[in-house]
């Protein structure tokens, strides 16, 4: 629902709902990557929620576990699942799998981590965070380079211009310069820098932030 390996690209207003009517008139499955959006990223537990549209199929991972033991899924809807579970009897419902799959220690990283979200209410601290997240980010047009800004929930991203025959160098040279001299580490893609703090974060971590790529980007300026 919103793309992120692009540079953070929310989908326009109303663009999913008619997405999904398109999808249904068609008898066209629908399925959301929620890898990125799903468990409380954009203030939800996923962003179909957000947006309020229901897909045929979710794909999920990372912040199932907080990324501390590899575990993904995928869910789908009632129809889909019967269609797998009336068969005959003698055969396998869902002949699919490999060697880790149902894992322990995986499964218990997932429950433990489903736990937290709910007893320390993180969703909803994403939803507060929001708009000071939304603002700090915003504060930076206007900054060397900084051709354009797009947030979502605890998600954002900024676009560099490139320099001339070198695309991607100058959000590379961001990058490494958060990482190995300010200690902190955002993601590029291109020269797009994706910024996604923990929803654990405070008002002033999310200013520190703010502050470090400030400081970045007149650096590589």
């Amino acid at each position: 629902p919103v793309a992120g390996s692009t540079g953070i690209l929310p989908p326009p207003k109303g663009y999913l709902k008619r997405l999904r009517e398109i999808t249904a008139q068609h008898g066209i499955l629908l399925i959301f990557d929620e890898v990125i959006t799903g468990f409380g990223r954009l203030g939800h537990a996923f962003a179909s929620e957000r947006y309020g549209v229901t897909p045929d199929m979710i794909t999920f991972a990372k912040g199932v576990t907080n990324a501390a033991v590899p575990m993904a899924g995928v869910m789908a809807s009632k129809k889909i699942y019967d269609a797998f579970m009336t068969g005959p009897e003698h055969l396998v419902e869902l002949f699919h799998g490999y060697t880790y799959s149902g894992h322990p220690l995986a499964a218990a990283a997932g429950l433990a981590t489903l736990d937290i979200y709910k007893d320390e209410g993180l969703f909803e601290r994403a939803q507060k965070l929001e708009p000071v997240f939304a603002d700090a980010m915003m504060s930076l047009k206007g900054k060397p380079n900084v051709e354009d800004i797009r947030t979502v929930g605890l998600l954002a991203g900024i676009d560099l211009a490139p320099i001339a025959g070198k695309g991607g160098l100058r959000g590379y040279e961001a990058t490494e310069r958060m990482y190995h001299d300010l200690n902190i580490y955002v993601r590029v893609a291109g020269d797009t820098l994706v910024v996604a703090p923990p929803l654990i974060s405070t008002e002033r971590d999310i200013a520190e932030i703010r502050d470090v790529i400030a400081k970045v980007l007149k650096a590589v300026a």
